[in-house]
């Protein structure tokens, strides 16, 4: 052996099980990064030929002033970082939880004249090491993740993707891989490093020092059983070890906080309703369209669905009690298809009741706003006939920014408002056509209608393309943090029980069975679990808001940031399925192992 470095490979072979879940963590990392920057070069390419086809120029500052360029760069920044922090963690906690199990191994290193410098250098190399193997294989799936998203954009969802790039390597997007992957395991094996410096050369002779010392601290209280004190103990006893893994707990619900956020922010950057049309046709003259217009229609190829709008502005009203009231109301009429869209939006407050608007009723429906006087159960008094608000929107749909503005504007069925009016006649059809509608059929659509009409061919303007590719994107990386989750706080608390295990030797000689064994081990487990949910809670659900403040709020008026109750009931769910199983394995190697190969292990 030509130095002590060459006991680095040799290491990496002897502990490859343990390290296991550590390669993981960098792969992960690098493969996590080198997709996002890929993803978002195969955009700006994109986006770059579609400019070059509308303006025959390109400039870096004409792709950044786009509103593309601005959200694919700001996503891949906050990706980054969020990647950046959570490898960071990860690694720190596998690494700390190895170092810990070889606390003699560095003993007897300094036994043999290894100095503190060394030892940290030894680490830092080991988990370099590391590197050659994670980073290429990070690399590779980023690369043909990308390739396969590419490949799905353009095929599948077509659209304003058909340009996108298939097979587009990107030298950026492999360079930040690898700056990350090395940056994250330099940050992590700091920590690790210097742990394992300050062990003497006594602990060769002991073993693990650290947690002899924490077993002398435990006292047993009268109050619980002495098995789960010991786990709680065992968890709070080693406090780096407590920092980490409760950071590992709380960072995966504030990333999954964090990420749930970016899905209202796509649905109000790219809405989609089931109501959106195809094909618009208006009227300038009031509700002068008429029915037959809209059956003649239904009947021609290409067509879906037909639907039209009646209005009527500046109605004479009066609001229950309210004496602020403006005194007049906008009525919008939506036929049964246009109000059971409302329903598959969620585009109704909770507690509206839509089967009482259905017909001709005395129920409607309002629109609102966070600023809105009226609510549900309200009358409003129109001529002689007096309206009950049955429901209320989240917001305007016919204002820019959602807001009401303090402007009542009821909804009412068809049947409703001709009985309300005497108007049958639209003031608006709307078409939505079918998936392999041509422009020859839209063109006969054109011709049935009278040239009074505007007539406006909005197939060109879908934006369902899009919004699926995001949300796809926000649901895979929920999915990947959600089982990176699961997969790391189950290596780590495993690792945790390998580095006790001739404490639990010991325990098992004096008497404690297989029951007692696994209980202190799930209330160590859960200990973890306890302290990370509070903590990311804690930091998550602030953080949560400000994110929704910041890119929802601030640029949709209407917007109002709700509790996460479904994601944050998604995550602990999963953080609690982690912990349970994190406990089985652990368990059932202490029960397959005699009591004098447990004391002798290590």
């Amino acid at each position: 052996m030509k130095s002590y470095l060459s006991l680095i490979p040799i290491s990496a072979k002897v502990h490859r099980r343990q390290n296991r879940m550590t390669l993981l963590c960098i792969v992960f990392a690098v493969f996590m990064v080198t997709a996002v920057f890929s993803m978002a070069e195969m955009g700006f390419r994109m986006e770059q030929a579609r400019l070059v086809g509308k303006h025959g120029s390109f400039s870096i500052g004409d792709l950044l002033g786009s509103s593309m360029g601005q959200t694919l760069l700001s996503v891949a920044v906050v990706l980054f970082l969020l990647i950046l922090i959570a490898g960071v963690l990860m690694i720190s906690s596998s690494m700390n939880s190895s170092v810990a199990q070889r606390t003699k191994f560095f003993g007897m290193m300094r036994c043999i004249g290894m100095s503190k410098q060394q030892i940290i250098r030894f680490v830092r190399l080991e988990a370099l090491n590391w590197c050659k193997t994670a980073v290429p294989i990070g690399l590779v799936l980023g690369v043909v993740t990308t390739w396969g998203l590419c490949a799905v954009l353009r095929f599948v969802v077509k659209e304003e993707f058909s340009d996108i790039p298939l097979f587009g390597i990107s030298i950026f997007g492999i360079a930040c891989g690898i700056f990350v992957g090395l940056i994250t395991v330099l940050i992590a094996a700091n920590a690790p490093a210097k742990h394992a410096a300050k062990v003497s050369p006594i602990t060769a002779v002991s073993g693990n020092a650290d947690h002899g010392k924490t077993m002398h601290h435990c006292q047993y209280t009268g109050f619980g059983k002495i098995e789960a004190l010991l786990g709680i103990d065992h968890a709070v006893s080693g406090k780096k070890n407590l920092f980490l893994m409760t950071g590992s707990f709380a960072l995966s619900i504030i990333l999954f906080l964090s990420f749930s956020v970016m899905i209202d922010f796509v649905d109000y950057l790219i809405p989609q309703s089931a109501a959106t049309s195809d094909i618009d046709i208006a009227s300038d003259d009031g509700n002068a369209i008429p029915r037959e217009l809209l059956t003649s229609i239904r009947a021609m190829d290409g067509v879906r669905e037909v639907y039209g709008r009646r209005s009527a502005f500046d109605v004479p009203a009066r609001l229950n009690s309210d004496t602020g009231f403006s005194g007049t109301t906008d009525m919008i009429s939506y036929d049964d298809f246009d109000l059971q869209c409302l329903k598959k939006d969620s585009a109704l407050k909770r507690g509206s009741d839509l089967s009482k608007v259905f017909g001709d009723s005395n129920f409607v429906l309002a629109t609102s706003d966070q600023d809105s006087t009226w609510k549900i159960g309200d009358t409003v008094q129109i001529g002689d006939e007096t309206l009950t608000i049955a429901g209320l929107l989240k917001n305007d749909p016919f204002s820019e920014n959602g807001l009401t503005n303090g402007k009542l504007t009821l909804i009412t069925s068809d049947e409703t408002f001709v009985r309300l009016t005497g108007e049958e006649g639209y003031s608006l059809v709307l078409i939505q056509t079918t998936g392999d509608v041509t422009d020859e059929n839209v063109q006969a659509i054109q011709n049935s209608v009278d040239q009074t009409y505007s007539f406006r061919d909005k197939r060109d303007e879908r934006t369902t393309g899009t919004y699926m590719a995001f949300v796809f994107c926000v649901y895979a990386f929920l999915a990947i943090i959600a089982l990176v989750t699961v997969m790391n706080i189950v290596n780590s608390i495993s690792m945790s029980v390998s580095a006790r295990m001739k404490q639990y030797g010991a325990m098992r000689a004096v008497g404690m069975d297989e029951r007692q064994m696994t209980k202190m081990i799930a209330c160590e487990a859960f200990t973890y679990a306890v302290l990370g949910c509070v903590v990311g809670c804690a930091i998550g659900l602030p953080l949560s808001k400000s994110l929704y403040d910041f890119l929802i709020a601030g640029h949709f008026p209407s917007a109002v940031w709700q509790f996460p109750i479904i994601s944050l009931g998604i995550i602990l769910l999963f953080v609690s399925i982690a912990a349970i199983a994190a406990v089985y394995a652990p368990a059932k190697r202490i029960r397959n192992m005699s009591i004098t190969a447990t004391i002798n292990e290590l």
